[in-house]
């Protein structure tokens, strides 16, 4: 790693798992030496797809045949129609690895790299990752985001790699719509670090001050030359690299993705999990956190304008509990699918029993003026974040993604049923103020008719 990768090597530090990370131009002549120290007498197969089979995987075996690493035949996977990560697939990698004895090296972006983390972790293996796109932070992260039997995206807890490589030329050649994606992952960073500041501040869930720092002392940073990334500039890929691996070790510092996961990354797995499609296939994650991240800076924004007298009234009013029959309704409503509804249930239950309403909301009362201040030196504009995002060529407006207004409104009471992490949606719920946030914000004048 280079000088300019230091927040990575401190990140690195931290991490539960990882031990190694190199991410240069040609990094795959490390390659064997590595395998050798993370998995002495290991024998290898890489997992790839059909398209990072072409870009790195082939040269990749050629180099590990050369140097006289152990291999199987790779196992290729079919890029199109592009595949998804679905439980069933890293339960036939798993049984794979165990009938043969075999140690998988993931060479791919963000499937790829989550299918085998979890076949891994059933195999009872190790494994190492070589990431060809800057396309999202779940490289280096604890847990695997799959889709369940019932196509209920779940993240299921299972082991990051041993380590980590990418090669800067490879990432320069991937398609420049990786690139915005996991620029979009990056940016929703602003609005997990939002999210966790808030339920840190409600008693909720303490903040862990290491992990937080990892991802958020150096984000402004990694995100403020979009630009650069439009050109696939190396140095600029590496840094916005540096800042997903970072986030993937935060997450293995604090044991979950709370560091880098908060309301905008609820739209993204509702949307996924529902199967939305752009342009005939599956809608990339990094494009929807980008979206979610947005309209999470903008809910934000209305929040901080909000009249002290205005709240005052709010919190007189906020009853003790919640209406149970009401969530009731309003899950069966919101989802078409009976197994996402049992989720559903399950997911808010776990959240309403982790203390009282009238508690928490009082508690923000009294520590809203700090706690203000905080959010303002944390958050980046909505409409700044829509330029940037635009500027690498992602995603910024919900018609990016073929999703009209009233089905967008609507997802954002939808968004915080399917997670119990609480997040500024679950405060403005708790307030009695969501439904009047949405409507402000889809009003004429509001942020997203300015948009529309």
């Amino acid at each position: 790693m280079s000088e300019t990768t230091s927040p990575l090597r401190a990140a690195l530090r931290d991490a539960a798992v990882t031990k190694e990370v190199v991410v240069e131009r040609a990094a795959a002549r490390a390659m064997p030496d590595l395998l050798r120290r993370v998995a002495p007498g290991a024998r290898w197969m890489l997992v790839v797809d059909e398209t990072t089979w072409d870009v790195a995987g082939a040269a990749v075996q050629a180099l590990l045949e050369a140097r006289g690493i152990a291999l199987a035949s790779p196992l290729v996977l079919p890029a199109r129609p592009r595949l998804k990560p679905r439980v069933s697939s890293s339960e036939a990698i798993a049984r794979k690895l165990a009938a043969h004895e075999l140690t998988p090296l993931a060479v791919g972006s963000g499937v790829i790299s989550d299918l085998v983390k979890h076949a891994a972790s059933m195999a009872g293996k190790p494994y190492v990752c070589m990431a060809t796109a800057a396309s999202m932070d779940g490289y280096a992260a604890s847990g695997a985001a799959l889709l369940d039997e019932e196509g209920f995206k779940r993240t299921l807890a299972c082991a990051p790699p041993v380590a980590v490589l990418a090669d800067l030329d490879v990432l320069g050649t991937a398609p420049a719509r990786m690139t915005a994606w996991g620029y979009g992952d990056l940016a929703g960073k602003t609005v997990a670090g939002a999210d966790w500041l808030l339920a840190d501040a409600l008693g909720v869930e303490p903040l862990n001050r290491r992990p937080f720092d990892m991802v958020q002392a150096h984000l402004h940073e990694w995100l403020g030359a979009p630009e650069r990334l439009a050109i696939q500039e190396p140095k600029a890929l590496g840094d916005l690299l540096s800042g997903l691996l970072v986030s993937g070790f935060a997450m293995q510092a604090h044991g979950n993705s709370r560091p880098a996961s908060g309301s905008d990354h609820q739209f993204s797995h509702l949307w996924e999990m529902e199967d939305l499609r752009v342009d005939g296939e599956p809608a990339a994650h990094g494009a929807c956190v980008g979206v979610g991240c947005v309209a999470m800076l903008a809910m934000y924004e209305w929040l901080r304008e909000q009249g002290d007298a205005a709240l005052a009234a709010a919190v007189a009013e906020v009853p003790e509990g919640h209406d149970d029959a009401a969530l009731a309704r309003e899950i069966d409503a919101a989802f078409g699918r009976e197994e996402f509804r049992a989720a559903a249930r399950e997911e808010m239950n776990a959240k309403r029993a982790a203390g009282s309403r009238r508690a928490r909301v009082a508690r923000f009362a009294g520590v809203w003026p700090a706690l203000r201040d905080s959010l303002a030196r944390q958050l980046v504009g909505a409409r700044d974040m829509q330029q940037r995002l635009r500027a690498v060529g992602g995603a910024a407006h919900p018609r990016d993604l073929g999703i009209v207004g009233a089905s967008f409104a609507a997802d954002h009471r939808r968004a915080r049923l399917i997670r119990r992490r609480y997040t500024v949606l679950d405060l403005l719920d708790d307030l009695g103020w969501l439904d009047r946030a949405i409507a402000d914000l889809f009003a004429p004048g509001g942020f997203w008719a300015a948009e529309s």
